[in-house]
């Protein structure tokens, strides 16, 4: 699976974890651009990622993470 694909598939994950269907995401956003990223909703996101995906993230390297590009870079490496 390629980067575009990845972050085509993490966008819809967005998109459903915010119920916001017109959200879009960049490699620079961050949980301050989103309006309703909270602690909560940010563990809803990572599982929903990992169903979505198959994998299963380490907590350290998701604590790790800055932004949605490190993200799609995390994933790309575990499929």
């Amino acid at each position: 699976m390629n980067r575009t694909e990845i972050f085509e598939k993490l966008t819809e994950v967005f998109r459903d974890v915010f119920d916001d269907e017109t959200l879009t995401i960049s490699d620079a956003t961050t949980a301050g651009d989103i309006e309703d990223w909270d602690s909560l909703s940010h563990i809803t996101l990572l599982s929903a990622a990992e169903d979505e995906f198959g994998v299963k993230f380490d907590m350290k390297a998701v604590h790790g993470l800055k932004n949605v590009g490190e993200m799609v870079n995390l994933i790309g490496r575990l499929v």
